[in-house]
């Protein structure tokens, strides 16, 4: 682990609540500025954009580099909160301003879900204190009810004194947060400076400050607060590196802004874009902004910030070197407008020359209607109209302008349905079986696979979830975009020469297209609309104004009381519903009455059939989404319809063999992973139980050694000699569920009837070991069962093991060859080739699936060979023809009437 003192802080807060002023300050009193700029100056350190200096707001976050940290301004109006979201991901620390004056407005609300959705541990400040009306105890009343009883005033906290000592009103707060502490401090001792900071870190303490920042009033001991009371972090040594955001420097450089979150990022280092399955590519440079400003360097260590150039096809959310993939955005638009075009403009032209706004800005959605030629986008309010309406012009040439926005609705389904896409013009092949199952609300799209790697490989499988993941798929009933579903990988087939990788990315789009017709068909299809969470304060005569308001427009409320005078409704309602409606507050309340409203997410649309009948949508019309298949017949492509599919697709329907395995049992797939047994078990079992079954078997405890052969040996199958007990010691160890899969009519059966197939199995392999008299271990997976033991069981002279809770069959079988005694040959069969390769190293022989039904094959032969065919040479059979000669001529005496 590597320890850095590099601390990324953000600055967030409502639009004007003075956040910009307060970064300007804090870089003023850490010297890193000799005169702190204004807003309405236009001389803002941190607005560094000429929008942003005329308008006076923050669009774009951006960073300033200080001796101790790395301060990060983010937009506090509410149209660039996407851009302030993406932020988030990054961020150690956050600071969030709160104007004295104006109290929790809406969006505040807002910033505190989200930091609490990343999990950011929290500062707070309170601006503007000079202002007449501003009282700190009524502000902490506040701030505790409604956003957390964590918060605590630590303004009395004196950050230049040596000791570090909390004054015993901050201990007595700080200590009613956690029990143990409580105890603690109720039996005499005192709440620490490092009790205050784990509490921090946990967001268990969110601090609480007051001051001006305009003035400058509180805010040097606030800096200092910062400086010693933020902990530094650890990092893991391996590259890791998470993308947040996308940019073009004055020369139209591309540039990728990430925080490097383990090990070492350098310039002229390579990385794989998209991780896993992209191109490798080179970062060229590496730089560090602090404002308009930037220095190169060398290489960039873990927790600094840092763009680097070079890089294409980066997005922000994404993860680099080890970083997983980042959050959905809570945060997206809930319009959609189209972009009205100047006369005689190329549509099309146009089209390509705004993608790059689409990568610094990723809530815009670009899409492309190809019938009605006409681009659309999805915006957050009408300042980012204004504000693209600026950029375009600026940047193309173009003046634009926007049309009325309309609701940007979701698509899911309740349900399963399966959807088959087959793609055969000639020389081309692909065919994919997709399962679609309903989420719950908010769940967003999951993907994931269960084909075994013997079916499909796994390159196939990969290209295959990424052709899922790349697009954004348009639901049947509006074309909208589809959510909260989960998309399965049920099954796949390439053809050896003929399978490229766009194949499967057509097939795979029909197969998500079929799959949604399949459900609407079924009743299965629903329309998803915007949802506001608000905030309505209304005086106490207007309330039953409001409260009908609400429910007319299909809300959902409750009421508490608020200031005197003064009733509080606070719920969630349709974005298309309340629209307007702050207008309508402000006229029936005469200006008192005040409406805050955030995006919350998606809810089944209250009138469905009218927004089907505005839409007025057809599937089957939409060129740029088919869901038929292409088949090839008579050397040429033939297009099938989604609903023919099923009498023509190459693979078996892969929702039938899920329903057999319900009704008949355990669902194969599913125990492949989480196992079970097919007889009744024993006593559980652990390591013991293992040397256990040696010590039986072997009569010796001794551990195995590592033997040291060479790898073409183990490649080599294993002989097939006659008698057993010319092949001296052996252990056979079997992975049961690869072994099922592999051999066809295992697997048919165990579509089936997975018990049985287990026990198919276990006979086939005692009836070999009878023949063979080695020793033989059968192994299943049973890792996924919760709280489950190692179960070994006998059974007609073989061992059937079922693995414990978190240990694979590949891990019990590694441990099995590693601890086997010495002089004894150990063979693992299984067709896992990463398996094989460690087995390999471990010094065991490898045996396919194949090979282990050939052996067995002929063990067969050779059991029919010496004690059946031997006996009859002509192959025929007559009474006593089994008998020996002794016998025989004993019984030709008999018959000729001796004795």
């Amino acid at each position: 682990m590597i320890r850095s003192e590099k601390r990324n802080i953000g600055l967030l807060a409502h639009v004007d609540a003075g956040k910009t002023t307060l970064a300007e300050r804090i870089l003023l009193e850490s010297g890193m500025l000799k005169k702190a700029g204004r807003v309405d100056h236009r001389d803002a350190f941190l607005d560094t954009d000429e929008t942003e200096k005329r308008r006076g707001i923050t669009i774009y976050s951006k960073m300033a580099q200080t001796q101790h940290f790395t301060l990060i301004d983010t937009p506090g109006h509410t149209d660039f909160s996407a851009e302030m979201e993406r932020t988030l991901q990054i961020l150690d620390y956050a600071i969030l301003i709160i104007s004295g004056p104006d109290g929790l407005q809406g969006h505040v609300l807002t910033l505190w879900k989200l930091l609490m959705q990343y999990e950011v541990p929290t500062v707070i400040f309170v601006n503007k204190m000079d202002q007449p009306g501003t009282e700190r105890s009524k502000i902490m009343k506040e701030l505790k009810g409604s956003l957390d009883e964590g918060c605590v005033d630590w303004n009395d906290f004196d950050p230049e004194a040596e000791q570090m000592k909390l004054p015993g009103e901050i201990q007595e707060e700080t200590a009613l947060l956690e029990e143990s502490l409580l105890e603690r401090y109720l039996e005499g001792e005192e709440v620490t400076f490092i009790d205050a900071q784990e509490l921090f870190t946990a967001r268990k303490l969110f601090p609480c400050w007051f001051g001006s920042a305009l003035k400058g009033d509180g805010v040097r001991p606030f800096l200092l607060f910062l400086e010693r009371f933020l902990p530094g972090l650890f990092y893991p040594d391996e590259f890791s590196a998470r993308i947040f955001k996308i940019s073009r420097d004055s020369n139209g450089r591309r540039l990728t802004w990430m925080k490097v979150t383990g090990g070492v990022l350098r310039a002229k280092q390579t990385v794989q874009i998209p991780p896993e399955t992209g191109e490798i590519q080179k970062v060229q440079q590496v730089m560090i902004w602090s404002g308009m400003t930037h220095t190169q360097v060398p290489e960039a260590s873990a927790g600094t910030v840092a763009a680097v150039s070079g890089l294409e096809q980066t997005a922000a959310g994404m993860g680099l070197g080890a970083e997983p993939e980042g959050l959905l955005p809570l945060l997206e638009p809930v319009l959609t407008y189209r972009i009205v075009l100047p006369e005689g403009c190329d549509v099309h032209e146009t089209f390509r020359n705004l993608r790059p706004l689409e990568e610094e800005f990723p809530e815009l959605h670009l899409q492309w209607n190809a019938e009605a030629q006409e681009i659309h986008v999805q915006v957050m309010g009408q300042v980012q109209i204004e504000i693209l309406t600026e950029q375009i012009r600026q940047r193309f040439g173009l003046s634009v302008s926007f049309d009325e926005g309309r609701i940007v609705y979701r698509e899911t389904i309740h349900g399963t349905a399966e959807g088959v896409g087959h793609y055969e013009p000639l020389r081309h092949y692909a065919e994919v079986h997709l399962i679609l199952e309903g989420l719950p609300a908010g769940s967003g799209l999951m993907f994931d696979s269960e084909v075994s790697t013997d079916d499909l490989a796994l390159n196939w499988q990969r290209l295959i979830l990424t052709h899922l993941e790349e697009k954004q798929h348009a639901g049947v009933l509006t074309g909208s975009c589809i959510t909260d579903m989960r998309i399965t990988l049920a099954a796949g087939r390439a053809h050896e020469k003929h399978t490229e990788g766009g194949d499967f990315r057509q097939a795979v789009y029909r197969a998500v297209r079929a799959g949604l017709m399949q459900a609407r068909a079924d009743g299965q299809c629903e329309l998803l609309e915007p949802v506001y969470a608000f905030r309505l304060e209304v005086p106490d005569a207007e309330i039953g104004r409001a409260m009908t308001d609400i429910r007319k427009r299909n809300g959902t409320f409750e009421t508490s009381p608020g200031e005197p005078g003064f009733t509080v409704l606070t719920g969630r309602a349709p974005v298309s519903e309340m629209r307007e409606y702050q207008k309508e507050v402000s006229s029936y309340t005469g200006g008192r009455g005040r409406f805050f409203a955030r995006p919350d997410g998606y809810m089944p649309c209250h009138n469905t059939q009218e927004v089907l009948e505005m839409m007025h949508y057809d599937p089957d019309a939409d060129t740029q989404n088919p869901s038929g298949s292409v088949f090839c017949s008579h050397g040429a492509g033939l297009f099938v319809p989604w609903y023919e599919v099923a009498d023509r697709m190459h693979l078996e329907a892969a929702i039938d063999r899920r329903k057999a395995g319900e009704e008949n049992g355990p669902d194969p797939i599913q125990n492949r992973v989480s196992g079970g047994p097919a007889f009744k078990s024993g006593p559980s079992a652990d390591d013991s139980e293992l040397m256990e079954i040696f010590r039986r078997t072997f009569r010796s405890g001794e551990k195995g050694r590592s033997w040291k052969k060479t790898r073409r040996e183990w490649d080599l199958p294993a002989k097939r000699t006659s008698p057993a007990k010319s092949r001296g010691k052996e252990i056979l160890l079997v992975d049961g569920y690869n072994i099922i899969f592999a051999w066809k009519d295992l697997k048919e059966l165990a579509e089936v009837n997975l018990d049985a197939a287990r026990a198919a199995l276990a006979d086939i392999l005692a009836n070999y070991r009878g023949y063979r008299a080695m020793t033989l271990i059968l192994v299943y997976d049973a890792y996924k069962v919760e709280n489950g033991t190692e179960r070994v069981l006998d059974y007609s002279g073989i061992h059937i093991v079922y693995t414990r809770e978190a240990e694979t069959a590949d891990a019990y079988i590694e441990r099995s060859v590693r601890q086997a005694p010495s002089g004894w040959a150990v063979t693992v069969a299984t067709s896992d080739a990463a398996e094989q390769m460690i087995i390999w190293g471990e010094g065991a022989r490898r045996m396919s699936a194949r090979e282990l039904r050939e052996e067995i094959e002929a063990a067969g032969r050779e059991i029919r060979q010496q004690y059946l065919d031997r006996q009859v040479p002509s192959g025929r059979r007559y009474l006593f023809s089994g008998l020996d000669q002794e016998l025989k001529k004993r019984l030709e005496i008999l018959r000729l009437g001796g004795r």
